[in-house]
């Protein structure tokens, strides 16, 4: 079960969740392919839903966290249907997020469809979390970004519901997560057959990813894999950046990119929409450990008090980051990521639009409350949520996503 949420002291959750409101969808074309963002939660499920109904041929998905509540059984049941109309139909859900159990998915092997656990065993490999979350129409549409398949995703503000963010994406890039979902597969079917060294293989298949070149790259991350790895190429795109944006709602990077950070926001602009509320208290005491040197360099930073924050999403100049990483150790680590690099002013600037949006509706963390909140005790809960967070900090299922 998930621990009591914690907020922002300053700030009154009850008013800005009444106030606030999520955007409404938009559409653009950018770099050579069409983008639909969904900021929305029930839009998110509508479009999620549409896309299974409307696959002719195939649908390769992928969800770390899976849910038997309303909105688990809704998609499930489309899957079920997408098969039964002959749809080729595979279905991969990691092992700690499958919080609806095997049973749950009978229907859709029964009629005719593909289910899977990745990382079914216990081990050192069960630490290994396969964090993605994506759905693939006829190799030729995807849905990505941060929601998960449970209500959590889909509800409102109102109704503390996450606040976050997918894109349905057509054009090149689908080709890269049509293989992308194969090595997943492959390496399934492996460790199902009990066939060993299976975390170097699947160290091995991240290391060896190729993305392209091109302005709309699927990047992606895994264990122990530094070269190639979906922040690697954010390094590279922070080093000369002069205007920074971030929401995300985990924070615990490595200091080496707080060091980048705090170099944007001192030669330029930086931004960073952090959670206000959480479902455990850790998420925002080990962010605000982080918060001093930060401000102290001119980073603006706001933490989001309408509802639980849940988005993935970076611009670093014209360059925007969407998927399923956190700023934090286990996505930079540990966890199997994914993120959609795509290189157009246009797209950038509309995202930044989405932010500001948000970023009305949060508190300023301002250096004079920093100090007032600063205090001994305060900061010693701080680091002693960080220091767990270096372990796993994401004790309940409902925020590991």
């Amino acid at each position: 079960m998930a621990t009591p949420h914690a907020e922002s002291p300053a700030a009154d959750p009850a008013d800005t969740a009444c106030d606030y409101a999520d955007l409404e969808p938009f559409s653009l074309t950018a770099a050579g392919h069409e983008f639909t963002f969904y900021p929305r939660g029930q839009d998110r499920l509508r479009a999620l839903v549409d896309l299974i109904g409307s696959a002719e041929a195939s649908l390769r998905v992928f969800y770390y966290l899976f849910d038997s509540d309303i909105s688990g059984t809704m998609v499930r049941d489309a899957l079920v249907e997408a098969a039964r109309r002959g749809v080729t139909v595979e279905l991969i859900v990691d092992d700690f997020g499958n919080d609806a159990g095997a049973d749950f998915f009978a229907p859709l092997t029964e009629a005719g469809g593909n289910f899977a656990i990745f990382s079914p065993k216990w081990g050192k490999r069960y630490l290994v979390r396969n964090h993605q979350k994506f759905v693939i129409a006829d190799e030729r549409r995807v849905m990505t970004g941060g929601a998960n398949v449970s209500d959590h995703y889909f509800a409102i503000p109102a109704d503390n519901g996450w606040c976050d963010l997918s894109a349905i994406i057509e054009g090149p890039v689908a080709d890269q997560f049509t293989r992308w979902f194969g090595l997943l597969q492959r390496w399934v079917a492996n460790e199902e057959a009990g066939r060993t060294r299976q975390l170097r293989a699947l160290r091995d298949i991240v290391k060896e990813w190729d993305g392209g070149d091109g302005p709309v790259r699927l990047l992606v991350g895994g264990p122990l894999v530094r070269k190639g790895h979906w922040a690697w190429v954010l390094r590279r795109d922070l080093v000369g950046a002069k205007r920074l944006d971030t929401v995300s709602a985990y924070f615990s990077p490595p200091r080496s990119f707080r060091r980048l950070f705090a170099r944007i926001g001192r030669r330029g602009s930086a931004r960073m929409i952090m959670p206000g509320k959480s479902d455990i208290s850790a998420a925002i005491d080990m962010a605000r450990l982080l918060y001093g040197k930060l401000l102290r360099a001119g980073v603006k930073i706001f933490e989001f008090t309408p509802c639980k924050l849940h988005m993935k999403l970076l611009v670093v100049d014209d360059i925007s980051y969407v998927g399923s990483a956190n700023l934090d150790k286990r996505s930079f680590r540990v966890n199997v990521e994914l993120m959609v690099r795509i290189e157009d002013a246009g797209l950038a600037a509309r995202l930044r639009e989405l932010i500001d949006h948000m970023e009305a509706a949060s508190m300023p963390i301002t250096p004079e409350w920093y100090a007032r909140e600063s205090t001994v005790f305060n900061r010693l809960r701080w680091r002693l949520a960080y220091w767990m967070s270096l372990a796993d900090y994401r004790i309940s299922k409902a925020g590991t996503g």
